[in-house]
């Protein structure tokens, strides 16, 4: 409801007694941040009423909540809430600016903000709250968090679903909803910390970790939002990197760390779920850059089929040329002993065939990739995918498998033509954005490195469902 002039300026009396009731209210400092830190009515917080409040912020407002806009003097929040009922919220500012609050004061900062990063180390040690609407919690979410909508926040009952003594951390798709919601429970008393970028951001988290030491050492590095997974396999001080992940600049920073020079990357197929950053770490690094002939890159690359053999420092790499999951996809075999299968076969599962509208012809493509290649590998052969699913097991916080395991998987254990009748049947929603993925990792689109986070949001979908 749009309120009149008339009717839209609150006293330092009034706002006092609404405070008390404890009715469901923002409170926007419109101030300096130097005045704020200063001295702040109890419970605000200080925000720019800017273009990005204005298409970002107020939008995901709930339309229950009442806005108390405050500044000195008082005519920079009248103006703006003027402006902001023209938008269809209840919004109101203080009489006489700050200087006329008769009510409790604070200095407490408020608007905190963890980085994706931090919040991966302390994951176990946070209560984290996703504001998102059910469906799109349902969807995807980062392990163990609780979903609260935005709009269940002004009921007193749901608050008190909210633990008094872990850190809180809220959480969206971008930040913008989680930072209204830590406003929110600011004038509850309730200190809080927004995620960073929201999930977008938490998606662009990577984390090594290191599963063989020797003699090759192999490090998986994990984009632990999203499942995917690449890895870095040295020898002799010389490694090469298998489906690189953005941000890149990880794969340097572990290379430096371990003592080892990049010379070679190899992507094991055109992902359709994430933007390949083989091309950028080769380049910048220096190094080789491997890619499948039977893709159609429109790309610069060493390009290798089917029975060819690198080196690197002492090792050496197979190559296999695996279709089923697209018709190009590559598994790379390092020393006899480790298969890196891309998305052809997981820890829990396969790989997907239908992501280019050819599910029948794919289906029998990986069918037999899987019987008559990749399970045909000596058994105790470790496996090493590009993805894991949300239930796969971790071993020493990494997912790998051994031959032996995979053969024990669901849907292997069943004729040509009924796994090619059931896999091709099963409809399966698509990897948000895999068009333009596909297009910028095939080479006919140029990335712009800001869309990253956009294009990689939600959850990964390129493994046949084990139920």
């Amino acid at each position: 409801m749009v309120q009149t002039s008339m009717n839209f300026g609150i006293t330092s009396e009034q706002l006092i007694k609404e405070l008390t009731q404890q009715k469901s209210l923002l409170l926007f400092d419109l101030r300096s941040k130097e005045d704020f830190e200063k001295s702040h009515v109890k419970g605000s917080v200080h925000t720019v009423c800017d273009v990005q409040a204005k298409e970002k912020i107020l939008p995901n407002i709930p339309k229950n909540t009442k806005i108390v806009l405050i500044s000195e003097p008082d005519e920079p929040s009248k103006e703006t809430a003027k402006m902001i009922n023209e938008l269809g919220l209840d919004s109101h500012y203080l009489i006489g600016g700050f200087s006329s609050w008769d009510g409790d004061i604070s200095n407490d900062q408020t608007g905190k903000k963890i980085s994706p990063d931090v919040l991966s180390d302390k994951l176990d040690q946070l209560f984290v709250l996703d504001v998102r609407n059910p469906d799109e919690f349902s969807e995807y979410q980062i392990p163990g968090s609780v979903n609260i909508p935005l709009e269940n926040l002004g009921d007193p009952k749901t608050l008190e679903k909210i633990p008094q003594d872990k850190e809180i951390v809220t959480v969206c798709s971008y930040g913008n909803r989680a930072m209204i919601a830590n406003f929110a429970l600011e004038r509850a008393g309730i200190n809080s910390q927004v995620l960073d970028n929201g999930l977008s951001g938490w998606n662009q988290v990577l984390k090594p970790v290191t599963i063989v030491k020797e003699p090759a050492k192999i490090i998986q590095v994990q984009k632990v939002g999203k499942g995917c997974l690449s890895h870095i396999v040295e020898s002799n001080d010389e490694a090469i990197v298998i489906d690189p992940l953005y941000p890149f600049e990880k794969y340097i920073d572990i290379a430096k760390q371990h003592g080892f020079k990049i010379t070679k990357v190899f992507d094991t197929h055109q992902h359709a779920d994430h933007v390949s950053a083989a091309r950028e770490l080769a380049k910048v690094v220096n190094a080789k850059l491997y890619l499948s002939k039977y893709e159609g890159y429109n790309v610069d690359a060493n390009f290798v089929v089917d029975a060819d053999n690198i080196s690197f420092g002492d090792s050496s790499i197979r190559v296999i040329h695996t279709p089923g999951h697209t018709p190009g996809s590559l598994s790379y075999v390092v020393n006899e002993k480790y298969v890196f299968t891309g998305d052809i076969l997981f820890v829990d599962s396969i790989g997907r065939p239908d992501l280019r509208d050819k599910a029948e012809e794919f289906t029998e493509e990986l069918y037999n990739t899987l019987h008559n290649k990749l399970l045909k590998l000596p058994e105790d052969t470790l496996v090493f995918p590009t993805h894991h699913g949300e239930d796969a097991e971790p071993i020493n916080n990494a997912f790998y498998s051994v031959i032996k395991k995979s053969k024990k998987l669901p849907w292997l254990d069943i004729s040509k033509q009924e796994f090619i009748r059931k896999i091709s049947a099963i409809a399966r929603p698509r990897p948000m954005n895999y068009q333009k993925i596909i297009s910028v990792n095939k080479g006919d689109v140029e990335l712009v490195h800001s869309e990253i986070p956009d294009l990689e949001i939600g959850p990964n979908r390129c493994s046949v469902d084990a139920n």
